[in-house]
């Protein structure tokens, strides 16, 4: 990963026309890749993984929202757990990937093409049960204030939020910022799936300590319920991972096993 030739944009609307571009780029590219495994997905299996499979309650019958959804693979494999699922993402190339995916997989969810900041829903649309949101997403939003005020508001009474996310620690571990310094990093890099070098983008991210996250959904109201921490990844995307057990990847720090992934359960007061 290297710092961009030249200099970045000013503006948040400025970084999110780079992530947007960078992220149409690699939507193409993950849809057909081996990672994602479009095909594999299509013949019946869930793209879900093992830690929000045990930790996420029923969805069966729930009104879901998935926010930065890219091309709606995990949306979807909740539509196949009877929810009612819709999806949101920034890349306009995405949101028409998925569109696709689900008329190929006879499977009803709905896709919306949105800034996360921006997403509001119909005024004849009732609150959700469940705000979904997993893998790698926290980093591509300047303010999570902002973030946790979406999830709030488009949660009904007695509503949880369930978040997967990635360790903060990797990025220091890689060398990257623990603290956000309020400013974006902005690099060029190929994209994590196979053949993910012939991929390259400029992408901007910020990064926020496990503390503010938990921070910004409390003010928001949110009743914070559960929050776990594990030594591995269910996804082979970073360097220096290992599989020591089938479908997940560990990394060691000084011969320690580092933190790679927490999750969040809250609940919004009925």
């Amino acid at each position: 990963m290297t710092q961009p030739p030249d200099e970045p944009p000013r503006t948040d609307a400025d970084y999110f026309a780079l992530n947007r571009a960078g992220w149409d780029r690699r939507a193409e590219a993950h849809f057909q890749s081996s990672f994602y495994d479009v095909d594999g997905f299509l013949a019946g299996n869930t793209s879900l993984r093992e830690i929000e499979l045990a930790e996420l309650p029923q969805v069966q019958g729930k009104r879901l929202l998935h926010l930065q959804c890219h091309f709606g693979l995990d949306t979807l494999s909740l539509s196949r757990r009877g929810a009612s699922c819709t999806g949101v993402d920034l890349s306009p190339t995405a949101i028409d990937k998925a569109r696709e995916l689900a008329a190929r997989a006879c499977l009803d969810a709905e896709f919306v093409c949105s800034n996360v900041y921006d997403y509001v829903r119909s005024e004849h649309t009732d609150p959700f049960d469940i705000v979904f949101t997993t893998y790698g997403v926290l980093c591509w939003l300047p303010d999570l204030d902002r973030w946790a005020k979406v999830v709030a508001e488009n949660l009904s009474p007695g509503g949880i939020i369930y978040l997967a996310e990635f360790h903060p620690v990797i990025d220091l571990l890689s060398g990257w910022g623990y603290f956000g310094a309020g400013t974006p990093d902005v690099v060029e890099e190929g994209t994590y799936t196979d053949g993910g070098e012939a991929v390259r983008t400029t992408l901007a991210t910020w990064a926020h300590p496990l503390s503010r996250v938990l921070t910004a959904l409390i003010d928001q109201g949110i009743v914070v319920q559960r929050v776990s921490e594990y030594a591995f990844s269910p996804y082979d995307c970073f360097d220096g991972l290992v599989e020591r057990e089938p479908g997940r990847f560990y990394r060691q720090h000084e011969g320690k096993d580092a933190p790679l992934v927490y999750t969040i359960t809250g609940r919004k007061p009925a």
